[in-house]
């Protein structure tokens, strides 16, 4: 059975403003200083799917960029269009019809665009046995992470530890938790961070939004139907937006009592906002990350980011400084979470050139 990888790289990297902009996501950004995001990701599917069977799942006005990022490792055809973003369901549901009605059932292996990784050798282990699973048996699976520190900004996977199988039965899916929770859940020993990877036959995939998400099914039903007609094109422009928004997480996973859970540890971390900056870069003797021409004195536990002009600093501490061509960003380090609320503030006033 053909294996293909199916990149959701739709979502507009909001705390990573003002570097992340609306035709220029998170997912087309260079932070790691070695490539593209969405390139990093496309060559780690590529470990377990060849590049001609890797699809990605992105909104309307970032086709034209994204074309032009992968151009040398993805078929244009294999970019999909979402006329408008609604949620991570219809995401997954309209790549698997396109791959069922265009290139027959495979095993989907489902990313985001904008996660980071180190250790490539042991994710391709991990996906390796997650596709052996489904091409034994019609499960869901998802990816765990095994838990190195009481993380709250992550959801939980609870899993049956007593099996002795590498794929094992989920029992519940948890919230982020409060610090203690996640302490707790650490110590317990069977949880695993909710890393948002999924694998599973398109075909039951597709079966289970006829089941459980019926709404969302009916939709998809319609695109499939013009697959491979000329009114292809217009059928995804019409449906599409009324498809309900629902993440797949909610919507099945949650619901099903099919999910596996695979664990991993490779040195993963969604790089959610400016903060998570210490995953990608090591930190000076002052706790700082420095990215850029910049002069710095007196500096400690700041991340500063410059793109094309000179940054300088004395004696200020936990601070996130972000220059671009036309924006610049200061920020508390305790509330990068909180840069989301500068893009809430542009699109309520109007000032779309900085979205």
């Amino acid at each position: 059975m053909n294996t293909y990888g199916v990149i959701m790289a739709g979502g507009g990297g909001t705390r990573f403003w003002p570097l992340s902009r609306q035709e220029e996501p998170k997912q087309l950004l260079n932070l790691s200083g070695n490539d593209l995001m969405i390139n990093e990701t496309i060559d780690r599917i590529a470990t377990v799917a060849d590049k001609n069977d890797i699809f990605v799942v992105t909104n309307v006005t970032q086709v034209p960029k994204m074309k032009a990022a992968t151009a040398s490792r993805l078929q244009e055809n294999h970019i999909l269009a979402e006329p408008s973003a609604r949620n991570t369901s219809a995401c997954i549901g309209y790549a698997a019809m396109e791959i069922v009605k265009k290139y027959g059932d495979g095993i989907m292996c489902i990313s985001p665009a904008d996660h980071f990784i180190k250790n490539t050798a042991e994710f391709k282990r991990v996906l390796t046995e997650a596709v052996e699973v489904a091409e034994k048996e019609d499960k869901l699976i998802t990816v765990g992470i095994q838990p190195t520190y009481p993380a709250t900004g992550y959801g939980y996977i609870k899993f049956d530890k007593a099996e002795e199988s590498v794929a094992k039965t989920v029992i519940e899916f948890k919230e982020k938790p409060d610090l203690e929770t996640a302490k707790s859940y650490l110590a317990n020993g069977e949880y695993a961070w909710n890393s948002g990877m999924f694998i599973w036959k398109a075909s039951t995939i597709l079966k289970k939004f006829e089941e459980l998400l019926p709404d969302v099914y009916a939709c998809i039903v319609k695109i499939g139907e013009a697959m491979n007609t000329p009114e292809e094109a217009q059928v995804i422009a019409d449906v599409y937006p009324t498809i309900p928004s629902i993440s797949v997480d909610y919507g099945i996973m949650e619901k099903s009592d099919d999910v596996l859970v695979i664990s991993g540890d490779f040195g993963w971390n969604d790089v959610g906002s400016w903060e998570n900056m210490d995953v990608i870069y090591d930190e000076d003797e002052n706790g700082n990350i420095i990215v850029g021409n910049q002069i710095n004195i007196d500096t400690k536990n700041t991340i500063s980011y410059a793109k094309e002009r000179l940054i300088t600093t004395v004696g200020v501490e936990n601070l996130i400084i972000v220059e671009t061509e036309d924006a610049i960003l200061v920020c508390d380090k305790n509330r990068a979470q909180d840069v989301k609320l500068i893009v809430d503030e542009l699109k309520a006033s109007g000032q779309k050139e900085y979205l």
